[in-house]
């Protein structure tokens, strides 16, 4: 589990090679420098800036942007360096501002080299300080831990850098500014910033461009995660050069990522899959067609940094939830002020005896409330502006998507052929608001799953009229199981993803037919008691088996035939047919089964569970809560607003889904 740090808290490291994540709501300078056990910095070499962005173990962005992703190994530090601290400040150059009071609160996040988060903190409290320590790493005892610092100074970087003892404080404070400000000069006009939460991006430094080269600097940004989800910005018009990222002090890797060098402009990437290949170069984005003058320009699906055209969709679509998230809130908050204003003007006429009765109080009165629609229209019409263009970019971009972002409705699906590649992520549904009522945002989660899946089979807030039956909504709920299970089906390699289901009662059989008659399951439902025991000790044992393997670093001594490919356990009517032992390997399915390979997808009604008293919270929280009906119980990772959420059901009649299980089906014959 990610640790949530506050200041001055530490947790230990388990890895040595790491990523430090950094989002931010505006350009930010991000440095990294090593200490000795007093926390003195030795000199200039001892510091990685954007105009020496190599130092040994640490890797930094030559550019100032509003994420960052720094890597460091910390087996490759020297002996003399104790601590690792990561310092960011604000641009001295340029017309930002100039203290962190007047941004959001800067959210660092210490991540491993698969993209799984260790720490994170977010540094708050912040008000005339223009540089911070925020985060160190340091060593104890042989180990190394990190601790949330978040000490400020209103001096910026020189300030730092001379309370930490460096005597070149002030001149490596301006070279660094220099450096800052030539790489802005050099730097193509970005769109408008997207941030990302939860999942950030992969970055390494990339070398300076000359002016004769003119390419453009700007720095990607992060995650993660999200939400649960992460987010992205349209890329710029540079085409990226191609580089295999390495972590200094330590041998070229011959299978690691290649990735831009020079990344284009715009907002966060990630280049953290597990299974991404060495590629060539991608193509350059799409070029919007152009627009009239003082029009903003027409949007273009996949117009966002990534190798691929899925990455760049991928990415395109996050920048949108980010987008939309951040434009409602402004409005919320432009609406909050107007009537709290108002309520303020309309307290002090009241407050005053001689203006509560006659003209000049039914005057002030007026006037208050003019100034409150003033405000309110104001903030309508950039709000309608946004939603304008977030509608035309989402008007190319659906109709783009692949399969496993896509719609059950979408005619990608009438070309479906079984993939050989695991994509980056997986539609669960739609997100939208009640602002925005006619947008819809795919609900995309990365691959693997890192949680298993709760569909929520009981009577919800949103539940309407149609559903007062709980039969019929817990068949729904099984329903969407389904077509989750077989989008998991349909967009994995032949053979590498295994479903698995629990139906005690068989009261599922029909939404599960098409599971069943096609199959693409691994052994027909599990009944009874004895079925719940027989499914869960098989899988129980996997878990422990893959478990010892990975821990004793003997992955590649699994017995002969072992089944590599995900597994998926759908459960169906709980906790009809479970005993204790089989609710404790449950809940141990659900701790530690998706970082082995064993996902859970429950279809059950909480209340119905009730009887486990606080037993089962655990399992519930560590699922994501999915219903087969709209809700709003979902929260973005930028304002927290709550979103609707939609889940993604196959058309009544259509015959996509069978069609799809029986090529699934088919693949899985010829490729055994």
């Amino acid at each position: 589990m990610t640790a949530e740090l506050v200041r001055g808290q530490n947790h230990p490291l388990s890895q040595v090679r790491l990523e430090i994540r950094v989002s931010a709501g505006t350009p930010i300078v991000a440095a990294a420098a090593l200490s000795d056990e007093n926390g003195r910095i030795h000199g200039v070499e001892w510091v990685a800036h954007p105009g020496a962005p190599t130092q040994p173990g640490l890797e930094v962005s030559r550019q100032a942007a509003a994420d960052h992703r720094l890597a460091v190994d910390l087996d490759a530090v020297p002996e003399a360096v104790h601590r690792v601290g990561v310092l960011l400040a604000l641009p001295a150059a340029g017309a930002g501002p100039a203290r962190f009071g007047a941004v959001a609160a800067p959210f660092v996040a210490v991540t491993g080299l698969d993209g799984a988060e260790i720490a994170n903190y977010t540094i708050t409290g912040l008000e005339a300080e223009s540089a911070v320590v925020a985060l160190e790493l340091y060593r104890r005892q042989g180990a190394w831990k990190v601790r949330a610092v978040g000490q400020g100074y209103a001096g910026g970087l020189a300030e730092l850098l001379t309370d930490q003892g460096l005597p070149q404080a002030r001149e490596l404070a301006g070279s660094i500014d220099d450096a800052v400000a030539q790489g802005m000069a050099r730097s193509v006009q970005a769109p408008p910033p997207r941030t990302a939460d939860g999942d950030r991006s992969r970055q390494t430094a990339a070398p300076a461009l000359g002016p004769d080269q003119g390419g453009p600097l700007p720095q990607p940004g992060q995650a993660p995660p999200m939400s649960p989800y992460g987010g992205q910005t349209p890329g710029g018009a540079g085409q990226p050069a191609p580089q295999t990222p390495s972590y200094p002090g330590a041998a070229p890797d011959p299978d690691a990522v290649t990735q831009p060098a020079t990344p284009t402009a715009g907002g966060p990437i990630d280049y953290s899959h597990p299974r991404r290949q060495n590629a060539a170069p991608p193509p350059p984005p799409p070029t919007a067609p152009p627009s009239a003058p003082g029009q903003p320009a027409q949007p273009v699906a996949g117009d966002a940094t990534g190798w691929s055209m899925d990455e760049r969709l991928y990415n395109q679509v996050w920048g949108m939830f980010e987008d939309l998230a951040r434009s409602t809130a402004a409005y919320r908050s432009a609406v909050d002020f107007a009537e709290s204003r108002m309520d303020k003007e309309l307290e002090q006429v009241l407050s005053d005896p001689r203006s509560r009765i006659g003209g000049q109080g039914d005057a002030a009165r007026e006037a208050a409330r003019a100034r409150h629609d003033q405000l309110v229209a104001q903030a309508g019409e950039a709000l309608d502006r946004d939603l304008t263009q977030l509608t035309a970019e989402a008007e190319v971009v659906e109709p783009a998507l692949p399969p496993a972002y896509a719609r059950w409705d979408s005619p990608v699906w009438h070309a479906y052929r079984v993939p050989m590649e695991i994509p980056m992520a997986l539609r669960l549904g739609d997100l939208h608001l009640p602002e925005a009522d006619r947008i819809r945002i795919p609900m995309l989660v990365r691959l693997p799953l890192e949680r298993g899946l709760w569909i929520d089979s009981g009577r919800t807030g949103s539940s309407d009229g149609s559903f007062a039956d709980s039969h019929a909504l817990g068949r729904l709920a099984l329903e969407t199981a389904v077509a989750h299970a077989a989008r998991l089906l349909a967009v994995y390699p032949a053979g590498e993803f295994t479903v698995h289901v629990i139906d005690p009662a068989g009261s599922g059989a029909q939404p599960l037919a098409p599971l069943v008659r096609t199959g693409v399951l691994a052994a027909p439902p599990a009944l009874g008691a004895a079925g719940v025991a027989d499914v869960l000790s098989r899988l129980t044992q996997r878990v422990d088996l893959v478990q010892m393997a990975v821990r004793g670093g003997a992955a590649d001594s699994l017995p002969p035939g072992f089944d590599t490919s995900q597994q998926l356990l759908i459960v169906n009517d709980f906790p009809h047919g479970f005993d204790d032992r089989a609710v404790n390997q449950l809940r141990y399915l659900a701790d530690e089964g998706p970082a082995f390979g064993v996902h859970l997808m429950m279809v059950a009604d909480r209340e119905e569970s009730s009887g486990y008293g606080p037993l089962l919270d655990p399992l519930w929280r560590s699922l994501l809560r999915l219903t087969p009906v709209p809700d709003d119980h979902l929260a973005d990772p930028w304002v927290g607003h709550a979103w609707t959420y939609e889940p993604s059901l196959v058309p009544p009649g259509s015959q996509v889904l069978q069609q799809v299980l029986t090529q699934v089906a088919a693949a899985r014959t010829k490729y055994a």
